[in-house]
């Protein structure tokens, strides 16, 4: 069976990525987005370990995923799984909250997987609507099934307050990593100019952000590639640019946390350009 994905921004729905897909051998290696993920199954099951276990969705289930939370993903069964999905900016998703609910703070999602067909449609129709170009039902489709899920699934995202010392120390890696993205140092290197151990630090970094620091790594500069083949860099640029060794390198990892090649990721992306 083939697998096939689109991974894709229609230009009224501004910040928001778009993606139809069927996977069969795929398998997304633990990753974080930015956005919201909202995946509505259409066939098949779709196995992700989010929050310490599996989480199973079949075929009129949406899988939930909050903002900068570790998960994966891979087929639940031989024929693998065909979903649709819309990621949301955390700014639109509370702005609708704000007018459509009562929650109060940062508004996210409690339970990852509801049993809702009737929002899974609502994705689905969001994702057609885009495809035909109809602004007005891409709009207001995607707004009534975010605030249908905050209503069924919403609540307050917990603080993130650093107040440990182990916590802090994740904190000062993590910003470390960031500006040395290209030429990261060792973990014992690291751990030493922060003035502790590596498995300590290693440990802080994993109860932090949900994975060790070389793997947290891999996701930024997938991220920070990302941004930059939406300004147009070559994928062969930015690999180079966030650290990775070549484009294949970029290539393998890109597939393995978005789900298409850099590549393919750009030309949907250079579209849209060309329609602005």
């Amino acid at each position: 069976m083939d697998e096939r994905a689109r991974h894709w921004q229609y230009d009224e729905l501004p910040g928001v990525d778009l993606l139809r897909a069927r996977y069969v051998h795929k398998t997304f290696v633990r990753h974080t987005h930015e956005n919201f993920v909202i995946a509505a199954i259409a066939d098949g099951v779709e196995v992700f370990h989010h929050g310490g276990g599996d989480q199973y969705a079949g075929a009129g289930a949406l899988a939930l995923v909050n903002p900068d939370t570790p998960h994966t993903g891979r087929a639940g069964v031989p024929e693998g799984w065909r979903y649709g999905a819309v990621y949301p900016p955390p700014d639109v998703v509370a702005e609708i909250a704000a007018e459509t609910t009562g929650l109060r703070g940062t508004p996210g999602f409690v339970s990852p997987v509801v049993d809702d067909p009737y929002a899974a449609g609502l994705v689905h129709q969001v994702l057609r609507a885009a495809d035909e170009g109809n602004a007005l039902a891409a709009d207001t489709l995607l707004r009534v099934a975010v605030t249908r899920l905050l209503r069924l699934n919403g609540g307050p995202m917990p603080r993130r307050e650093v107040r440990t010392a182990g916590a802090r120390i994740a904190a000062r890696a993590r910003g470390v990593l960031e500006e040395r993205m290209a030429r990261p140092p060792t973990l014992e290197r690291l751990a030493a100019d922060l003035g502790t151990s590596p498995f300590a630090l290693l440990r802080a970094f994993r109860n932090a952000y949900g994975m060790p620091p070389h793997a947290w790594l891999t996701d930024a500069r997938v991220r920070r590639a990302r941004r930059l083949l939406d300004t147009g860099t070559s994928p062969s640029e930015a690999a180079v640019a966030v650290g990775f060794t070549d484009q294949p390198h970029l290539n393998r990892h890109f597939s393995r946390m978005v789900g298409v090649p850099p590549g393919a990721y750009q030309r949907e992306r250079k579209n849209v350009q060309d329609l602005r």
